[in-house]
C-alpha cells in the first residue's frame, strides 16, 4: 500500500513509488550511457523537490539545469504519459540555485582549508603515506600554534615555514623531510594552475544554503556546474565527499523523518572510489551507513554496479538499473553482480532482461513500507515535468539573479589568518638589533658610572644589542597569547573525515 506523498516513477505489472518514509534509506541508479539514467534523476529530483524535500546535484554534462525551467510539450513526452495514464501530466519547473567551485556559472562554493582536513587535502593532492605524515604535521602546528587555515596561501605559508624549520619540529612533531615538503608544494602549485585555489577561502558555504524550502512549499534543487570541474575529477569527488562528511557532521540525528531533509545525487560515483586508499573507503562507508540517521538520502548514479564497493553497494536500499551491455567478459561480469543484488521475480529472467532493456526503461525495486526490498519490476519509467537538456546563459542569468543567496557568497572574504602572522613573525625576526642610542656628553668633571654588561654607559643590555632576539616560536607564542580572548585564536574546526579519523 502506498502512501499518497509517494513518489511516482513509472508502470510496470504494477505502479512503482519510491516510500517517503524510506527515502533516506540511500539509492543506486545505474546503466550504460544513453539509456536514460540522467532522466531518472530527474524525475526523482522533481518529485522529491514537490514534496518539500531539497535536493542537491551535481550536473557533470551540462543537461540538468534544465531541471529550472517548465517542460516543452514534445511529442515523446506526451505519448509516454498517454501509455502510464497520467491524465493530470503537466509541465513544471523547480526552484533551483546554481553554483560553481570556479564562480562562472553559479554562486560560487568555497571551503576553508581547515575544513577541509589533511586526510581529503591527501586525497586531492594525491599524497603517499610519508607526504601525508608530513601534511598532518603542519595541520597540527597550526593548530598548536592557534594559526587559522582558510585559504591557499595559508597553506603554503605554514608549509614553507614547516620546511624552513623542519630540524626545530623534528623533536616534538616527528621527522620532516625538505623532499616531502617539496612534494607537496609542487602539488599545490599544479592545483593552483588548475584554479581550484578558489575553491579554498571564506565565506564558506553554509549546509543551511543547499537546505532551502521555498515560498510555495517546494525543496529548492541545487545544481552544481560540474561540466568544467570534470577536467579535475579528483577535485569534484574531493568537494562531494567533503561536502557530505560536513552534512553528516553538522545535522542532527532525526531517525527516520517522515520524508527526507536533504537528498544527495552523487553522479560519476565511480570517482569517488577510484584509485582512494583503504581508509578513505571505511570512512566513506561510515559515513553512508550512519548519514541516513541525520535524514540524508544519498543516491549514487554510476554506468556499472562494480564501480561501487560491496560494502557500500550494500547500503543502498533503493535501486534504478537501466540497460547494461554484455560484449565483455567484464560487461557479462557486471550484468550477473546487478542481477543478483535484487529481489528476484519469478516471471522473468533478471541478468537476461538488463541486457534487453529500451531507452527509459529500468528494472526498478524500491524498498516497501515495512523495509524489506521489493520484488524487481520492469518499468516504463514517467516523463519529466521540467525541461530535458542545458539552459541559455540569459536563463541563467535570470536565476542567479532572483536567487535566494545572491550576495552572500558573491565577494572572497581575507581576514588575518596564518599567511599573515606567520609573514610577521618572519619580518620580525629578521629585523637587525637596535643601536643603543648615543649617551649625551657629560662635564669631564664627571665620569659615568660603570655598569655591568652596560656598553660602559649605564644603560640597559637590551638597549645595547646585547640581549638575545626572540625566537620566532616564542614570538608566536606571544601573539597566540595576545588574541586568546578570540574564539578564532583558541580553534579551529576540522571537517568530519578528519575527526572521525583520530578518534578512531
Amino acid at each position: 500500500m502506498t502512501a499518497s506523498s509517494d513518489l511516482y516513477l513509472g508502470k510496470g505489472e504494477t505502479d512503482q513509488y519510491l516510500c517517503m518514509r524510506l527515502a533516506n534509506r540511500h539509492g543506486l541508479i545505474s546503466g550504460a550511457t544513453g539509456t536514460g539514467k540522467t532522466v531518472s534523476l530527474q524525475v526523482l529530483a522533481e518529485g522529491l523537490s514537490s514534496r518539500g524535500v531539497p535536493v542537491f546535484m551535481a550536473d557533470v554534462k551540462g543537461d540538468l539545469a534544465g531541471i529550472s525551467q517548465d517542460g516543452q510539450a514534445k511529442t515523446s513526452l506526451l505519448e509516454r504519459a498517454k501509455t502510464l495514464g497520467m491524465d493530470d501530466y503537466s509541465f513544471a519547473a523547480c526552484p533551483t540555485i546554481f553554483w560553481d567551485l570556479f564562480g562562472e556559472q553559479g554562486h560560487p562554493v568555497r571551503a576553508t582549508v581547515s575544513d577541509m582536513g589533511p586526510l581529503l587535502l591527501s586525497r586531492l593532492l594525491g599524497l603517499n603515506d610519508t607526504q601525508e605524515g608530513v601534511l598532518n604535521i603542519a595541520f597540527k602546528l597550526a593548530d598548536d600554534e592557534g594559526l587559522l587555515l582558510l585559504d591557499f596561501k595559508d597553506l603554503k605559508a605554514i608549509l614553507n615555514f614547516v620546511g624552513q624549520h623542519s630540524k626545530d619540529l623534528t623533536t616534538e612533531y616527528g621527522n620532516v623531510s625538505a623532499q616531502s615538503v617539496g612534494a607537496i608544494q609542487r602539488r599545490l602549485l599544479v592545483l593552483e594552475q588548475q584554479g581550484a585555489e578558489r575553491f579554498f577561502g571564506e565565506p564558506a558555504l553554509e549546509l543551511s544554503d543547499i537546505m532551502r524550502v521555498d515560498s510555495s512549499g517546494k525543496g529548492y534543487v541545487s545544481v552544481l556546474a560540474a561540466d568544467s570541474l570534470m577536467q579535475n575529477p579528483r577535485l569534484y569527488s574531493t568537494f562531494m565527499l567533503w561536502l557530505l562528511s560536513e552534512l553528516f557532521e553538522q545535522l542532527p540525528e532525526v531517525g527516520d523523518p517522515e520524508k527526507p531533509k536533504l537528498v544527495f545525487f552523487f553522479d560519476e560515483a565511480h570517482l569517488l572510489f577510484d584509485d582512494a586508499p583503504k581508509v578513505l573507503l571505511e570512512k566513506v562507508e561510515l559515513v553512508a551507513r550512519l548519514i541516513r540517521s541525520k535524514g540524508v538520502g544519498l543516491y549514487l548514479v554510476t554506468q556499472n554496479p562494480l564501480d561501487v564497493p560491496d560494502d557500500i553497494l550494500g547500503q543502498m536500499g533503493n535501486r534504478i538499473q537501466h540497460a547494461l551491455r554484455a560484449f565483455t567478459p567484464r560487461d557479462q561480469k557486471a550484468v550477473r553482480a546487478a542481477a543478483e543484488t535484487f529481489r528476484s521475480n519469478p516471471k522473468f529472467d533478471v541478468a537476461e532482461t538488463i541486457t534487453e532493456l529500451g531507452v527509459g526503461e529500468a528494472l526498478v525495486s524500491t524498498l516497501e513500507p515495512d523495509g524489506k526490498p521489493g520484488v524487481v519490476e520492469r518499468t516504463l519509467m514517467r516523463p519529466p515535468s521540467s525541461r530535458l537538456g542545458p539552459i541559455t546563459d540569459e536563463e541563467r542569468r535570470f536565476i542567479l539573479e532572483r536567487s535566494p543567496v545572491r550576495g552572500l557568497y558573491d565577494q572572497t572574504i581575507d581576514r588575518e589568518s596564518a599567511y599573515e602572522r606567520l609573514t610577521a613573525r618572519t619580518e620580525e625576526a629578521s629585523e637587525p638589533p637596535r643601536e643603543a642610542p648615543r649617551p649625551r656628553e657629560v662635564p669631564p668633571t664627571r665620569r659615568p658610572t660603570e655598569a655591568p654588561n652596560s656598553g660602559g654607559w649605564g644603560l640597559p643590555e637590551i638597549l645595547t644589542g646585547g640581549g638575545k632576539r626572540q625566537g620566532i616560536f616564542e614570538a608566536m607564542a606571544k601573539s597566540v597569547a595576545r588574541s586568546v580572548g578570540s574564539s578564532l585564536g583558541r580553534q579551529i574546526v576540522r571537517g568530519i573525515l578528519g575527526s572521525i579519523l583520530k578518534g578512531k
